[in-house]
């Protein structure tokens, strides 16, 4: 298949290395989705988090149930801070039998999620993959321009942002399991 894309001078470049103008607008816009995305889906779970949404409350969960390969399906009680009766709701699947803590209830009302600082960071973990993800874009953008000038400082950004990506990656996925 691939003697036919040296016939397509959109997909491949004249020299054969590397993709051509087309090819290179499809990956950087393939590379834009697959990072903005988690920032995008995370929206809900900061919301709940930060209480802009939900019900506060208090949740003490109940069971934990192996479900093998390293999943858990755990299950609590929810009881709001408004005084109504408490109900059954799914808890982070991070979670141990017998853990109490502050929470938020999901609109729906099927979930409870950690709310404060803990909630926050834990649902920063997927906005840090995508930010860290985003961090040599624009090295390689100048490098299919040809731009010679600042590829020293996008590379030094690039370290930056990568790494500040991992670090609130990190930060998220230690407070989600401690």
């Amino acid at each position: 298949m691939t003697e036919f894309l040296s016939d397509v001078p959109l997909v491949t470049s004249q020299g054969g290395r590397g993709p051509g103008m087309f090819g290179r607008i499809v990956l950087v816009v393939l590379w834009l989705g697959l990072c903005v995305l988690p920032m995008v889906l995370a929206i809900g779970d900061l919301e709940l988090a930060t209480g802009r949404s939900g019900t506060p409350g208090t949740l003490r969960v109940v069971s934990c149930e192996d479900l093998g390969e390293g999943r858990y399906d755990c299950r609590g009680r929810f009881t709001p801070d408004s005084g109504q009766g408490a109900v059954e709701v799914s808890a982070s699947p991070d979670s141990d039998a017998g853990d109490v803590l502050r929470a938020q209830l999901t609109p729906a009302g099927d979930r409870a999620v950690p709310a404060g600082a803990k909630g926050i960071l834990a649902a920063l973990t997927l906005p840090g993959v995508g930010l860290g993800g985003l961090g040599f874009l624009p090295y390689v953008v100048m490098y299919w321009l040809g731009a010679r000038r600042g590829r020293g400082a996008a590379v030094t950004w690039g370290l930056l942002v990568t790494a500040a990506g991992g670090a609130l990656m990190l930060a998220g996925m230690v407070a989600a399991y401690s």
